[in-house]
Parts: structure tokens; C-alpha cells; sequence
């Protein structure tokens, strides 16, 4: 049986964590461009911008997750979190589709989102993550994982509907899939992260954790336009 001590230090753990997804919320609404998803009034190149920005990075959802969580396994450490990680990175699987397929019934072709340039924050989230998978702290994936689906979880869905309600975009209801599906499966997951994360107990890996926690908290914000100014950035 657990101490009440022990308790108390997997309690303060998580509650770090829940500090962490909780100032991601209130980075992002704090975002001109987010604060008008929330109230559903976003304008078209606004959405677009951000829906080509989620698919420069969620593209490589399954192959970060993956490969931390095959490292995990051959450095043979806690199995079921790099299980947890392995299942993660199939669960993202494919959903670049579902950005691409908005993108497209919004006007905006395949060639036009792989054309457009990559913001510094997705290059900073990719990077960071791509590091700790292949080369830091293989855990510290899943600080990322839970911020980004708590994030998912208490807006998404919101997002999706409130853009619908509006109406402010031709086309929206056929180009919310994305925002959609993430608010529906994200909730769970994150219950699910917090059950398996609490019973970790090295303080390396909870602040590894903790701090790709933070550098999403920072950075994510910032993969909407800047200040909401209209532009589709396109590679040179």
C-alpha cells in the first residue's frame, strides 16, 4: 500500500502537470485569432493558417510518439509508459488527413498546404520533440502529449461548434473534422495519461516531462497568426 507521503508526491506531480495544460488554455485564448475561434468568429484565412500550422506538426505525431517509445523500451525502462507512447503514436495516425481534407473543402489543394511555410513554432515544437524522442529524455513526449490533449479537451470540440454556429466561413460545416474528432477522443486520454503518469515517481523524468511541458506552453500559442494579421505564408 502506498504511504500517505507517496500520495501526496503523486498528487503534487499530476497537479504540476494540470498547471501546465491549464496555462496552455490561457495562452491560447489570450491569442487574438484563438479568442476568435472560441467565440466562432474567425475569418477564413485566419482558420486556414491555423488548420496548415496543426498539419506541419501533426504530421509527425505518430513518428515522435513512436520513436520515444520504442527508445524507452530498448533502454528498458517503464514498459507501460513506453507502451503508452507506442499506442499514442498509433491513435494520431492519419489524422493529417482529416486537416487536409478541411483544408480542401475549405479551397485550399494538398499542394498549397505543403507549399506554405512552416511558423517558427512549429518548427520549435517539432525540433524540441524530435530531440527528446531520439536523443533526451524519451518520457518528456509525454508532457507535449498531455498539455496539447488537455488543450484538445476542454476547446476543440468547442471550437468545432462554435464555428458552425456562426457560420462565418463558406463552407465551415464541412471543414471542422479535425477540431471535431480531437474533441471527442482527446477527453479520455488525458483521464487515462494522468492514471499511468501518477505513479511515476523518478524526479529526472518528471521534470523532463514537466519542461516539454512548459516549452509547449510557450510555443504552441504562437502557431497562430501574430497579432491575427491576414497571411498564408508561402515557402521561397
Amino acid at each position: 500500500m502506498q504511504t500517505q507521503t507517496e500520495n501526496q508526491a503523486e498528487t503534487q506531480w499530476v497537479a504540476a502537470l494540470d498547471a501546465e495544460a491549464r496555462g496552455l488554455v490561457a495562452a491560447v485564448d489570450a491569442q487574438p485569432d484563438a479568442s476568435r475561434l472560441l467565440d466562432g468568429t474567425l475569418d477564413q484565412a485566419g482558420y486556414i493558417h491555423y488548420l496548415i500550422q496543426t498539419y506541419h506538426y501533426a504530421r509527425w505525431s505518430t513518428p515522435i510518439l513512436a520513436e520515444a517509445g520504442h527508445r524507452l523500451k530498448r533502454l528498458g525502462r517503464h514498459p507501460e509508459l513506453a507502451e503508452l507512447l507506442i499506442q499514442k503514436g498509433e491513435e494520431e495516425r492519419g489524422h493529417e488527413r482529416w486537416l487536409l481534407a478541411d483544408l480542401k473543402n475549405l479551397g485550399c489543394p494538398a499542394a498549397q498546404v505543403e507549399a506554405a511555410a512552416r511558423s517558427p513554432a512549429v518548427d520549435a515544437y517539432t525540433g524540441w520533440n524530435f530531440f527528446t524522442s531520439r536523443a533526451g529524455v524519451p518520457a518528456a513526449v509525454l508532457g507535449t502529449a498531455y498539455v496539447l490533449e488537455y488543450l484538445s479537451q476542454t476547446r476543440a470540440g468547442v471550437w468545432a461548434e462554435r464555428l458552425r454556429a456562426v457560420a462565418a466561413i463558406p463552407n465551415i460545416h464541412k471543414s471542422v473534422t479535425f477540431l471535431r474528432n480531437h474533441g471527442a477522443l482527446d477527453g479520455d486520454h488525458v483521464a487515462e495519461m494522468a492514471r499511468i503518469l501518477g505513479r511515476l515517481t523518478d524526479p529526472e523524468e518528471q521534470a523532463a516531462i514537466l519542461f516539454s511541458a512548459r516549452v509547449a506552453r510557450l510555443v504552441y500559442p504562437c502557431i497562430f497568426r501574430e497579432g491575427g494579421a491576414a497571411s498564408i505564408p508561402l515557402a521561397r
